[in-house]
């Protein structure tokens, strides 16, 4: 007794799903580490550690977010958001020598 199948949408928004939660939230993590790095008061060694360690719970928290999300979209839009806002943040630093 073989069980059915979802629908095909069902099963596209579930893997839409698991590839924000993959993908997205290892964008949201890399691109919130690199902003990080550059606005956390310590040397630059300890703060890209720092933020490196912090970019574990950023991930999780993604992750988490995804599946709670009411739409895969709203999921995805919940990461890309964040993170070009943050990309977009890091740019600046960087530009203006904030690493320096």
């Amino acid at each position: 007794m073989n069980a059915p199948l979802a629908p095909p949408r069902h099963r596209l928004a579930l893997l839409s799903r698991v590839l924000a939660a993959v993908l997205g939230g290892y964008l949201l993590a890399s691109v919130s580490t690199v902003f990080l790095s550059f606005v956390l008061p310590a040397a630059l060694p300890e703060a890209v550690l720092g933020a490196t360690l912090f970019s574990f719970a950023i991930y999780t928290a993604a992750i988490v977010w995804v599946f709670a999300a009411r739409s895969a979209t709203r999921a995805w839009l919940g990461l890309l958001v964040p993170g070009g806002a943050l990309a977009a943040l890091a740019g600046a630093l960087y530009l203006a020598g904030a690493a320096a």
